[in-house]
């Protein structure tokens, strides 16, 4: 069902150029509009104001749930979608900014939780776009419900739409061959087991900022799930961690926007740029994950 290619490909579907960046109104602006409008871990289908975060990248989302736009005159991408309702949002404020949802070519995502990628079959019938991501998040985009391995499966999480169209499906041993590609993915499960992070580099004249969209990697689950009985998948845990710790980062976001204190930073006279963001964010993942299997231990 899925198809299995070298997705550098992906990132250049687009047969035709796209418009060019649209005006927009000063950054810094846009920016604190939605920090004032929006509060931390907010209503995850609440409309927010969309803005630039750093060149060619936007925020699209809602005030709860992160959707990055990255535009590119060969074809935008978009990392998450947000819920289905939230996905409705999401195209509002990509039209907004002056974008139009079809000269949006490929789909990335974090991981295969409904809050993240509920509207993902909705965007794809809006903009035709090519999805990308790991083999076990495809088997939860066809089916619209967590796998059987995701350790919040059976914790209630409502079904989303299906996705009906094909999967263009990335492993460890192709990301090693794509480096030309604009998109670099690090493989963080453990949140989910198809999780991933994303890093891509933006300019504005000659001053370049490598960006990271690291995946929520809580590690949270249902009541009779326990991380230390999964040692394979605990230890691909705590290697996805050191990975997104080890990257090049200046600017660090995250699919909840309170986990990379996104709100703080827009309305603080430090800004987005933190060159030490990754390692903040991989170090609280670590705290979080060693609690609970000291809790685990406990029992």
């Amino acid at each position: 069902m899925f198809d299995k290619v070298p997705f550098l490909a992906v990132g250049i579907l687009a047969a035709c150029t796209t418009s060019a960046t649209p005006p927009l109104p000063d950054p810094a602006a846009a920016q604190h509009a939605w920090a004032q409008s929006c509060e931390d871990f907010d209503e995850w289908d609440k409309p927010g104001p969309p803005y630039r975060i750093y060149g060619e990248t936007y925020y699209v989302g809602t005030c709860g749930i992160s959707a990055i736009l990255v535009a590119d005159p060969k074809g935008h991408t978009l990392i998450d979608t947000g819920t289905d309702k939230g996905a409705q949002i999401v195209l509002k404020n990509i039209r907004q900014l002056g974008f139009e949802p079809e000269d949006v070519t490929t789909i990335l995502m974090s991981h295969e939780h409904f809050d993240h990628i509920g509207g993902i079959a909705r965007m794809q019938a809006a903009t035709g776009a090519a999805i990308v991501t790991t083999n076990a998040a495809s088997q939860v985009l066809s089916s619209g419900v967590p796998g059987d391995g995701d350790p919040q499966a059976g914790s209630g999480h409502p079904p989303f739409p299906p996705v009906t169209v094909p999967i263009d499906i990335i492993d460890p041993e192709m990301a090693e061959t794509s480096k030309a590609w604009r998109f670099t993915p690090i493989f963080t499960p453990g949140h989910t087991p198809g999780a991933l992070s994303w890093r891509w580099q933006e300019c504005e004249g000659g001053d370049c900022k490598w960006i990271v969209y690291a995946d929520s990697m809580n590690p949270i689950s249902s009541d009779d799930y326990r991380f230390s009985d999964h040692p394979a998948y605990l230890a691909a845990f705590r290697q996805g961690i050191a990975d997104l710790a080890a990257s090049e980062c200046d600017i660090v976001l995250a699919p909840h926007p309170g986990s990379a204190k996104l709100r703080d930073r827009l309305l603080g006279t430090a800004g987005l740029v933190d060159a030490n963001g990754c390692r903040a964010y991989a170090e609280n993942v670590t705290a979080r994950l060693d609690k609970r299997l000291a809790e685990e231990a406990a029992k």
